[in-house]
């Protein structure tokens, strides 16, 4: 990796007039802005379509992409809408609404691909050859999707037995009975890759290389477990068993049940782990590089028993990352991954970072208090890593400042040698001219906004997801002081 910088932002956070940020005019402005400051690097979340809470580390799929963030306007510049169909319909700008883009896209995609498929030439096409090419994937998704759909947005598990456990004839007859349903689905998941890869082109054009994000665990309400429950520890009525989650820690008493069913690794390594090898091909043509959530896990994950109602009573159970990984590497050659390797890691873990030379990630926020041997401050880095302000789950570096106690934010200051009436920018500069390969600042921290612009926070359901910054923030001179500090520590 040549030293470089760039920015974290999700495509829901731009502006925009239908909801929640889109992949149209606003995402190539910012790819523009990017290359105007001198950012070779943009990193996104997970892509996938979202459910309860709108997380996007808490998908219907591993491998579909969100409908949410098709552009409506692209979409009447293609002919697939008229401009009529969409004149008026839109929201105040500020917070992401997800209920109204919800059902301005319910509405106008079933309308737009009704429209496609009445005609015929180059993009049906393309259309029929995506079918083809995705079915390994697409086929089951839609198929998920039409039947979530018509019970009524039930879990799988909660349908009747005959479809929940995939028997031929029922698969055979919700297939022709769903048939509409299914190709509009198709048709949403063709527009958004078809809008995807126009977007990275330009990226890549721009000198912009797209990094992406990939949960270590799926959900359970997902077309993925639904399609391979051999997979993951299910009993025989297709109820998990083991969950997901980290144990108790410094932060939480009771630790974190995240609720994801756990992999059976016994029956991944027997099938050649074909998921993963899929899922990292797909990830990494959609992105030029890709980040691991929760890295660990891949060592050892916390096995937590379904009935449990915390993380207290749970396990570690080992995990096959090393014959994975060799797996990737036989298959894929030398994949470009970023370990999310954040909280408690232990030696076994660095251990498999390092036997793949995966670079891990430091988070400044997290440097200060604890004294010099603190692995997150500066002197401490190494090359290969990838340095960051702060991340989408942690609050804004204005918002951090602010909350510091007095002897931390001391601490701060006599490390930095600065007064702190600079920041974000005395930490976003640290960042910058530290050692690490690889900077990343969140758009928050460029732009120097508070706490209430704060993407996420862990353990609170409500309310997240939501930041959007405004129209006009990225206009005029924003760039210039990114660029010349980029400019000053060699990494344009």
């Amino acid at each position: 990796m040549k030293r470089a910088s760039g920015i974290l932002l999700h495509p829901t956070s731009f502006p925009g007039p239908h909801g929640v940020g889109d992949l149209g005019s606003a995402a190539y402005r910012f790819v523009d802005f990017l290359a105007e400051a001198g950012q070779s690097v943009w990193q996104i979340l997970p892509l996938g379509p979202t459910g309860y809470g709108d997380s996007p580390y808490s998908a219907f799929s591993a491998f579909a992409g969100n409908p949410l963030l098709i552009s409506l306007e692209q979409l009447v510049s293609i002919g697939d809408l008229d401009a009529e169909d969409i004149a008026g319909q839109s929201c105040p700008e500020g917070a992401a609404d997800y209920g109204f883009a919800h059902r301005l896209k319910n509405r106008l995609l079933p309308l737009a691909a009704s429209r496609f498929h009445a005609g015929s030439g180059p993009r049906q096409e393309a259309y029929r050859q995506f079918c083809q090419e995705q079915a390994y994937w697409l086929n089951d998704y839609a198929l998920f999707r039409a039947l979530r759909r018509h019970f009524d947005q039930q879990s799988w598990n909660r349908w009747p037995l005959d479809i929940r456990s995939r028997q031929e004839t029922a698969l055979r007859h919700w297939g022709k009975e769903l048939a509409a349903a299914i190709e509009e689905l198709k048709y949403a998941q063709f527009v958004f890759f078809e809008q995807w890869f126009a977007l990275k082109g330009y990226a890549n054009q721009k000198g912009v290389r797209l990094l992406g994000d990939m949960p270590i665990f799926v959900a359970f309400d997902s077309a993925d477990v639904w399609a391979n429950p051999h997979l993951f520890h299910l009993d025989d009525d297709l109820q998990p068993t083991l969950v997901a989650g980290v144990p108790p820690d410094y932060f939480s008493e009771t630790g974190q049940r995240w609720g994801n069913p756990l992999y059976r690794w016994e029956a991944m390594a027997d099938g050649g782990f074909s998921l993963w090898l899929a899922r990292f091909r797909w990830n990494l043509a959609q992105t030029d590089m890709v980040r691991i959530d929760h890295f660990r896990g891949f060592e050892a994950c916390w096995a937590i028993p379904a009935g449990e109602p915390t993380a207290i009573n749970g396990r570690w159970l080992s995990a096959p990352g090393a014959e994975l990984f060799e797996t990737l590497k036989q298959e894929l050659g030398e994949v470009p991954v970023i370990a999310e390797d954040l909280g408690v890691i232990t030696p076994e873990v660095e251990a498999l970072r390092d036997r793949f030379a995966f670079p891990g990630m430091k988070v400044l926020q997290f440097a200060f208090g604890s004294g010099a041997d603190n692995p997150y401050l500066p002197h401490n880095l190494t090359r290969n890593c990838v340095v960051y302000t702060g991340t989408h789950d942690n609050s804004t570096t204005l918002g951090w400042w602010r909350a510091l106690p007095p002897d931390t934010r001391q601490a701060v200051r006599g490390y930095l040698g600065r007064s702190g009436r600079h920041m974000p920018w005395d930490l976003n500069r640290t960042a910058l001219a530290s050692v690490a390969d690889l900077c990343i600042l969140p758009l928050q921290d460029v732009l120097a906004l508070d706490d209430s612009a704060r993407m996420n926070t862990p353990g609170n359901p409500a309310g997240n997801w939501r930041w959007r910054f405004a129209p006009g923030a990225l206009e005029g001179d924003v760039h210039l002081p990114l660029a010349e500090l980029s400019q000053c520590y060699g990494r344009i």
